[in-house]
């Protein structure tokens, strides 16, 4: 019995009492520190998908990880549109003033984290891998390894945690990164609101993982599928003698064109092909499928959008992009770092979206809320 079948036999003896996530002291506040990290393995069906202590877990009878995904073109492409797009996007600092009437928003000088976030790395590298995190495992982590000094002691500098690196002990809620104790405030906890596509992804891309192998075989195959049948008359073979016939035989056809049996063999040609096996209409549609699972426009991946929404331009595909892949990644960096425990009380963080959605060739454009800043930060009843 393979190991789906025997973990789905075993019933619900491996599932454990889920403890209480520990609470963290951040600069302002407390902060519930990560209800867990998958790692880079799939879970199968039955697991809870909310990402509870301890942190690391494979889930039972993990067939297959992020590599095996980003084999697929589709999931490569998916997740290259959608990282690239939030790496893309630039951190503003945002105040508001809710004694006014309407509230007023208004844009600050950016902290000194936003340029680069990592003092190592690209803000554009940080932010895609990020997002990644958050695609394929439902979560992502920065550890804070620089302070402002006291009395602020806000987050001057970060780097990001790899997945299976960070680990939460659930009984004494030690917290330690690659086997080092850290102070559990100075982890960064990103939840993304979607669940990873390692977790609710598994059937799909098992399936297009099955029809890529099958493909594979098709293309590596320079002679058609059949079998070499014994006559009559002839003496009886035994398995491994048969193997290493057909593997003698299949061997030869591929440095000489022409094949010569005896009697007591006869080569039948079997009547089954990739068109036969439908492998090019399932391959389509798995690519559609998996287009589905990442929340990308198809026509966005080339998967085929049947009657259903298609793009006019670049501008409304760059907009279905950030709308339909990118959107809950953003809000979700958005909001964490605009936590107590990161932006002190009355200050927010945003991710430049105008940057990757305006056209700087397009004159007659609508203003973007970002080009329209000076009258949206006005009072109502100064711009009245």
């Amino acid at each position: 019995m393979n190991r789906f079948a025997d973990w789905m036999l075993a019933g619900p003896t491996r599932l454990r009492a889920v403890p209480p996530a520990p609470t963290v002291r951040g600069a302002a506040g407390a902060v519930s520190l990560a209800r867990g990290h998958p790692s880079r393995m799939a879970g199968l069906p039955g697991l809870n998908s909310e990402h509870l202590l301890p942190v690391e877990w494979g889930g039972p009878g993990a067939l297959w990880g992020r590599d095996a995904a980003m084999s697929i073109p589709t999931v490569s492409r998916s997740r290259d549109l959608i990282c690239s797009a939030v790496g893309a996007l630039p951190f503003q600092l945002w105040t508001v003033d809710y004694d006014a009437d309407p509230p007023v928003e208004q844009r600050r000088p950016p902290a000194g984290w936003m340029g680069r976030p990592d003092p190592d790395r690209t803000r554009q590298w940080m932010l895609a891998w990020t997002t990644d995190d958050l695609l394929f495992n439902g979560a992502a982590y920065w550890q804070v390894i620089h302070r402002y000094a006291a009395p602020n002691d806000y987050p001057a500098a970060f780097r990001r945690i790899m997945p299976g690196e960070l680990h939460v002990d659930s009984t004494t809620g030690r917290v330690t990164v690659n086997g080092t104790d850290v102070d559990a405030r100075d982890v960064v906890e990103f939840l993304s609101p979607i669940d990873g596509l390692l977790a609710n992804g598994w059937r799909a891309v098992s399936i297009a993982l099955q029809l890529d192998d099958a493909a594979d075989r098709f293309a590596g195959t320079e002679l058609p599928s059949g079998v070499l049948e014994e006559q009559a008359g002839g003496e009886d073979l035994s398995a491994t003698e048969l193997a290493q016939l057909a593997d003698t035989f299949t061997e030869a056809r591929r440095s000489n064109t022409t094949a010569a049996t005896n009697k007591y063999l006869r080569y039948r040609e079997v009547q089954v092909d990739a068109s036969a096996m439908q492998l090019v209409e399932g391959r389509t549609y798995q690519a559609l499928e998996l287009a589905r699972l990442a929340n990308v426009p198809p026509y966005l991946v080339g998967a085929p959008a049947g009657t259903g929404m298609t793009y006019q331009n670049a501008e409304q595909a760059r907009g279905d992009l950030i709308d339909f892949g990118a959107l809950p990644y953003i809000g979700c960096i958005e909001q964490t770092l605009g936590g107590p425990n990161v932006t002190p009380r009355g200050q927010f963080v945003r991710l430049d979206t105008n940057a990757w959605l305006r056209n700087p060739f397009t004159a007659s454009s609508a203003p973007s809320p970002n080009d329209m800043e000076q009258a949206y930060n006005e009072p109502a009843e100064a711009s009245a």
